[in-house]
């Protein structure tokens, strides 16, 4: 009788402890729960500096999307740009970079960097895969364009302070990793201590019955009365009334301690992945050559903008106009369209760039200056592609068109890398896993286009039906056929430091290049006399001469160099020519 009410209270203890257990549980999941997110603002004393910088590794410091909240005077722009690109675009200018947050995550931490007092503004760079402009306020939430890392630039003009108020909000990656644990074993606890009385009195019954089977044993035993001090029939008493409960109580306990091993294991394998997942994030170093330079998104945006460009300045014959996208070959070429197309009417346009349809793009990984992009395109007025040549020359400038090209007839473009992974430049003089280096098969081309019966020949596929180099043979085989009082000289030069070699995806490569193509004519004999085309004629200042005459093209061409250890011969693949000069002797 003693022991039902000890069962009764070891069993009240525990179903409040169970109870207590499961209430901590639920209060780490409720009121006691962290907030979902921090928010951590930059100092009210920082520096102020014409730019600012918010670092990769600040962005990325927790998983999840980040707001980010910034405030400053007049006009202003966030950019988002490749690490290495946003740090080659500051440059040496003053900066403040946010480069983490404090330990009690209310704080940016912030490096400031002096230099140069101002910037040009960072509007309209070819560098940022995205932008976005405010005036007064942004409310900004970030999500990366693409894989890899990414910092963002801030800016107004560069002349005045960058906005410095700036509040990032992230995920709380703060866990209750005991709160489920808690309510668990409150659960176990609360049916052990529920199930102790009823456990523990089948157990004394069981005992009972025991001892009833063994009074009536076999044989003649006899059991001798023993006279037992109080203390032990108080033990006994206990023993047989708290030992259920505690040994159901150490049950208990063992299982509290499952469940702790296991909360223990299981909160190590949510920690683990990230110090992996930083670790392996952080491996990779931007410039190592192994990241595009350009996301396709990008180079559609640089080709409408080129192709708008030289638009424009051809519609209205304005050389000037073609500055801000179009350099070397291309900008000579049309220039001098444009100048003969003023005087000679009937002259034709050079082919109109077009962006509408972008075939195929080829994006190189040399992320050091300057960089290069192919892109076949087509559109109106494009009776076949043509091949793009784009070169940025430093951070700070864009993209600019060095040379167009149409694909030769029947001549299919080669096959490259994808895009977002990007092809290896090769330079020029190297031929390391090629059959020739680039400025050796510019050589042999203008060897076989100066010398028809060049050694070289079989060297380059199909040279004589090749639709640009039968033309070109045939237009100065022509020339000397019916300039019967003149003597005629033709040579094709590669210009080597306009040449770009970029790898194809079947180890060849493809090599993007000038040759200067110069005719030159002298009279037979005395008297004899030579006849300039009208737009020769606007260059040389005149249509006749008796001294000689040179005239000057430039030549876009594109050709496949096939990989080391091939038997397949270099192919044209595109080609084209502009007059671009004409003189008396």
């Amino acid at each position: 009788m003693i022991g039902d009410p000890v069962r009764l209270k070891t069993a009240a203890l525990l179903v409040l402890l169970g109870l207590l257990t499961m209430l901590a549980g639920i209060g780490q999941l409720t009121f006691w729960a962290p907030s979902e997110t921090v928010t951590a603002s930059v100092p009210s004393d920082t520096k102020a500096a014409p730019l600012t910088v918010i670092d990769q590794k600040l962005i990325a410091l927790h998983d999840g999307p980040v707001k980010i909240k910034i405030q400053g005077e007049g006009n202003f722009i966030v950019a988002t740009g490749r690490p290495d690109d946003v740090e080659a675009w500051v440059g040496d200018t003053a900066h403040t970079t946010l480069t983490g947050v404090s330990a009690d995550q209310k704080s940016l931490e912030v490096s400031s960097v002096d230099g140069e007092a101002t910037a040009p503004s960072p509007a309209g760079s070819d560098l940022w895969v995205s932008t976005e402009d405010a005036s007064g306020e942004l409310d900004y939430t970030w999500n990366p364009p693409a894989d890899g890392e990414w910092s963002l630039l801030v800016a107004g003009d560069g002349t005045k302070p960058a906005p410095s108020s700036i509040s990032m909000t992230f995920p709380n990656n703060a866990t209750t990793p005991w709160a489920v644990p808690l309510i668990v074993l409150g659960i176990i606890i609360i049916l052990v201590g529920a199930a102790l009385p009823f456990v523990a009195k089948a157990l004394s019954n069981r005992r009972k019955d025991d001892g009833d089977d063994g009074s009536h044993g076999e044989g003649e035993t006899t059991t001798l009365p023993v006279q037992s001090p109080a203390g032990d029939a108080a033990r006994r008493r206990g023993a047989e009334t708290e030992g259920p409960a505690l040994r159901v109580t150490a049950i208990a306990a063992a299982l509290a301690a499952v469940m702790v091993g296991g909360t223990a294991v299981a909160a190590q394998a949510t920690t683990t992945p990230e110090a992996t997942s930083t670790s392996s994030a952080a491996a990779p170093a931007e410039g190592d050559g192994g990241t595009p330079v350009l996301l396709e998104s990008q180079l559609q945006r640089i080709l409408e903008q080129v192709a708008s460009t030289v638009d424009a300045a051809d519609a209205a014959k304005d050389a000037p106009k073609l500055a801000p996208r179009v350099d070397k070959m291309e900008l000579q070429i049309r220039t001098q369209n444009y100048k003969i197309r003023s005087a000679v009417s009937a002259y034709e346009a050079r082919m109109p760039v077009r962006a509408t349809k972008l075939q195929s793009s080829v994006i190189s990984t040399k992320r050091e200056w300057p960089r290069t992009v192919f892109a076949l395109t087509q559109g109106d007025g494009n009776v076949v592609p043509q091949v793009l040549t784009l070169v940025q020359l430093s951070p700070r400038e864009n993209y600019k068109l060095w040379g167009s090209a149409p694909l030769q007839p029947g001549t299919n473009f080669p096959s490259f890398p994808i895009p977002r992974e990007g092809t290896q430049p090769v330079p020029a003089g190297d031929n390391t896993g090629l059959a020739y280096s680039g400025n050796e098969a510019l050589g042999i081309l203008a060897e076989m286009l100066t010398t028809p019966d060049s050694p070289n020949r079989s060297k380059l596929a199909d040279g004589q039906s090749s639709p640009y180099i039968a033309g070109a043979l045939a237009y100065q085989a022509d020339t000397v056929k019916n300039g019967t009082s003149a003597n005629f000289k033709f040579t094709h030069t590669p210009v080597t430091n306009q040449t770009v070699v970029l790898r194809t995806a079947d180890g060849g490569a493809l090599v993007v290049g000038r040759l200067d193509f110069a005719f030159e004519g002298t009279p037979k004999a005395a008297g004899d006399k030579l006849l300039l085309e009208d737009d020769s004629a606007v260059f040389a200042g005149g249509k006749e001469t008796t001294t000689g005459m040179v005239l000057n093209f430039a030549e876009s061409v594109a050709v496949y160099i096939p990989p080391a250890g091939s038997a397949d011969p270099m192919k044209l693949v595109a080609a084209t020519r502009g007059l671009v000069g004409a003189s008396f002797k």
